[in-house]
């Protein structure tokens, strides 16, 4: 079931109602997370309880991912006060967006064998044989931010990609009078979720016939880049009037907006809810953004290494929503991002 949550992150009254096998939700305004596939319910492991550490393994360092780690940290400190034993998160992000030192981190996080590996792939295909060795090891792996390659058998954790560039690409068109040109930026081209979200993007624009859309360059998840790539194309096209991205860039091209003093004319439809965004969305150079919930990813997926390490059937996917923020609920989502 695809869901809009209008203002939510992961609670522990949320995650208590998870493990109790409930289905009411104490989350204000919002929905709980969609699990598709087989039902599962938490149980206490079977025989001697023992501690676990469990790792995160992000694409790169990046503030989006931090925030997967708090909501990781904040579900292993539950798991460890509700289980009776201590739960610990062993966070490796790798410097960049590289598939092969992405590899590196995963082999080395194998190596101390952990009770299960959480992955957000740069290239799920050049990852492929190391998941399966790490697979193989009897360490479970799941994905997160991330679709399940068909095949795959992974479970994934995220929200689904295609709907949420629909949701930027829709509310953007609606922005301009759907008429103009409209520049889209990629994220790291071969990443999944990014390259899903690029092409809903173009998707939904194509059903505007007078909007043209342009090359809004490559960020490779990275903001800085985001900046300068977004300062050449608004130079390369004074006349554009819109502008969407397919990660957590969005505060390098709200700052080029801003220097080409293009505030406001320039729409800007961002993607996530980190603070640096949700400040510009409060200013106004970011219209509006819909966002993962990168706390609520983190939190899920631990929970679902939890469940799988401990010989529980877990579903292929755990959907966390969508957030869709713009200035009537910018201040709410400040507060709850700034916790």
């Amino acid at each position: 079931m695809k869901k809009k949550i209008l203002a939510a992150v992961l609670t522990v009254a949320m995650t208590a109602v998870m493990i109790a096998g409930c289905t009411g939700t104490a989350m204000p305004a919002a929905t709980a997370p969609a699990a598709d596939g087989a039902a599962t319910e938490a149980a206490a492991p079977a025989g001697e309880a023992k501690d676990m550490t469990f790792v995160i393994v992000p694409k790169c360092v990046h503030a989006w991912f931090d925030e997967v780690n708090k909501g990781a940290v904040k579900q292993a400190d539950f798991l460890s006060s509700q289980m009776g034993v201590k739960v610990s998160i062993d966070y490796r992000a790798p410097s960049a967006a590289d598939v092969a030192e992405q590899n590196s981190v995963l082999e080395q996080a194998a190596a101390t064998h952990p009770d299960g590996i959480a992955l957000d792939p740069v290239d799920y295909e050049g990852s492929k044989s190391v998941i399966e060795e790490i697979q193989a090891q009897g360490i479970p792996v799941i994905l997160f931010d991330a679709p399940s390659p068909e095949g795959s058998g992974l479970t994934s954790v995220g929200n689904d990609f295609t709907e949420q560039a629909q949701i930027a690409a829709n509310w953007l068109a609606g922005l301009i009078g759907e008429k103009g040109k409209v520049a889209v930026m990629q994220g790291f081209p071969s990443a999944p979720n990014h390259a899903e979200r690029y092409q809903a993007h173009l998707d939904a624009l194509a059903q505007y016939p007078n909007i043209e859309v342009v090359d809004g360059g490559i960020d490779n998840d990275n903001v800085e880049t985001a900046q300068s790539q977004a300062a050449a194309v608004l130079a390369a096209n004074p006349d554009l009037v819109g502008y969407l991205n397919c990660d957590a860039c969005g505060a390098g091209v709200a700052a080029a907006i801003e220097e080409a003093g293009k505030a406001g004319q320039v729409k800007f439809v961002a993607m996530d809810n980190l603070i640096e965004i949700l400040d510009y969305v409060k200013s106004g150079t970011i219209t509006a953004t819909s966002s993962t919930l990168p706390q609520m990813q983190g939190s899920y997926a631990v929970l679902m290494m939890y469940e799988a390490a401990n010989g529980q059937e877990i579903p292929q996917k755990v959907d966390t929503g969508i957030g869709v923020i713009d200035e009537n609920n910018i201040d709410e989502w400040i507060e709850i991002v700034s916790q």
